[in-house]
């Protein structure tokens, strides 16, 4: 991509739209990367100096032409009113290196389920069992992030749907 625009070196849709101008020329331009997601050149140049927030619906179609998946994770943690305070931002490793953080997580799967079948045998969680409970919860997090991040690999690399 040709020069880089060092006003916006740390935004993420700048930077998504320069890795996909690794393997497709059509995002080397503003220009024609705005025409292919179907905004005007000028509100995606606003988007990546950060003096506008992008709208839902253009993150999704940069997501989407961009093939950069986790995009829309991203947005979602970090711009979203609603998502900054339940989306976990995730990031996307190597295969290898994301199958072994899920496997890692699930490692000690028997054990959260014993626990929890013991805590909610009685329909209530008491106060000596809230400390246990809250690891169920942390390592359940674990879990959800870490197969949020292999989904988003899928989705990126072999095109599996979301």
């Amino acid at each position: 991509m040709g020069k880089k625009a060092t006003k916006a070196a740390d935004n993420m849709y700048y930077l998504a739209r320069s890795e996909a101008a690794e393997t497709n020329s059509d995002f080397s331009s503003r220009e024609k990367a705005a025409e292919i997601i179907g905004i005007d050149r000028t509100r995606l140049a606003r988007i990546e100096l950060d003096t506008i927030p992008p709208y839902p619906e253009e993150v999704r179609a940069m997501a989407k032409a961009y093939n950069v998946p986790e995009l829309c994770n991203s947005y979602c943690a970090r711009e979203c009113p609603i998502g900054r305070n339940s989306v976990r931002e995730v990031s996307i490793d190597d295969f290898d290196r994301l199958a072994l953080k899920v496997l890692g997580s699930l490692k000690d799967i028997d054990s959260l389920r014993a626990s929890l079948i013991a805590i909610s045998e009685d329909g209530v969680i008491e106060e000596k069992e809230r400390p246990a409970f809250q690891e169920i919860l942390d390592s359940l997090e674990k879990i959800s992030v870490n197969a949020k991040a292999l989904q988003l690999w899928a989705v990126k690399n072999i095109r599996i749907q979301q």
